[in-house]
């Protein structure tokens, strides 16, 4: 495929001595010349193997995944960026595969899919239930399916790069992006792509429980500006439906055994109107954002005109 020269390849990596080398190389053998690493201070060989390999070696300055790709854009003047891990779970052979649509013109930002081609043992049942949980959440939050939301397998335009306001220093960088795709209405194309297991002796950075826990907290907050009724509206139903469930509690105990509970009865009442307000704030902010959405439609065929 030729535009492999127009096309910079990125690669977060924290100790990953075991697989980068075979990683750059098969890069390399599909034509991609222009290698960027971005390591995480890795205590092995990553550097070292790295740079024999051909490739740019830069340190972060920070640390996490996401803080090593907003400090890696900064160096890239390719206009196309591809992304992946350098922990050989993804196939370099697959890079056309994920450019393609960019060069072609159909998308800005595409995605690889890894349920598409998963390699028995690449994840495990709860990493597979998590991802399932985070994509069904994202498609009713952010009202768009991408498939696989986590997948690090992605090839994107500088310039839809810069549009994005990524602000993730973890593992949430994925989640970040896909939200910022929906925000900034970047064209998106899901391709299917292989993912294998970590080969022995590589030892996954990602842990399920902590990580899980600040993807699902990222994908929550940043529901806030796309779709407020459901940030807000979410928080007021839980608050309101415990004040309703202390009412009730209040009110059978009284009506069955002349029992009255004063201080919780005022508690479900705030709860019950606090509750209520979020709800109606959900539904004024989601007002908000819709007429926001509709000028900035107005002004972009303004623009064209």
């Amino acid at each position: 495929m030729s535009g492999e020269e127009d096309v910079c390849v990125l690669i977060p990596t924290l100790d990953e001595a075991e697989t980068i080398g075979d990683v750059l190389e098969g890069l390399k053998a599909e034509g991609y010349e222009n290698l960027l690493v971005v390591d995480g201070h890795s205590t092995d060989d990553t550097v070292e193997i790295a740079e024999a390999a051909g490739a740019r070696v830069i340190t972060q300055s920070g640390t996490g995944k996401g803080q090593a790709v907003q400090e890696g854009l900064e160096h890239v003047e390719a206009d196309y960026v591809l992304m992946l891990d350098g922990d050989g779970t993804y196939d370099p052979e697959q890079a056309d595969r994920m450019v393609e649509p960019l060069l072609a013109g159909d998308a800005e930002h595409v995605i690889g899919d890894r349920f598409a081609d998963l390699e028995p043992g690449a994840m495990t049942r709860f990493n597979r239930f998590g991802n399932w949980l985070f994509n069904r959440t994202f498609a009713r939050v952010h009202g768009r399916d991408f498939g696989d939301i986590l997948s690090g397998y992605r090839a994107f335009t500088r310039q839809s790069a810069e549009k994005m306001h990524i602000t993730a220093e973890g593992f949430g960088i994925e989640t970040e992006m896909a939200v910022e795709c929906v925000k900034q209405k970047v064209p998106v194309e899901v391709v299917d792509i292989s993912y294998r297991s970590r080969p022995s002796g590589s030892n996954p950075n990602l842990h399920p429980i902590k990580d899980g826990g600040r993807i699902l907290l990222t994908l929550y907050s940043l529901a806030k500006t796309t779709n407020p009724m459901f940030y807000f509206g979410s928080v007021g139903s839980i608050i309101g439906g415990i004040g309703l469930a202390l009412g009730a509690y209040v009110g059978v105990e009284w009506f069955t055994r002349g029992i009255s509970h004063e201080v919780i009865a005022v508690l479900a009442t705030l709860a019950i109107l606090f509750g209520g307000q979020l709800i109606i704030f959900g539904f004024l902010s989601d007002l908000l954002v819709t007429l926001h959405r509709e000028e900035m439609r107005r002004l972009e065929d303004l623009e064209d005109e």
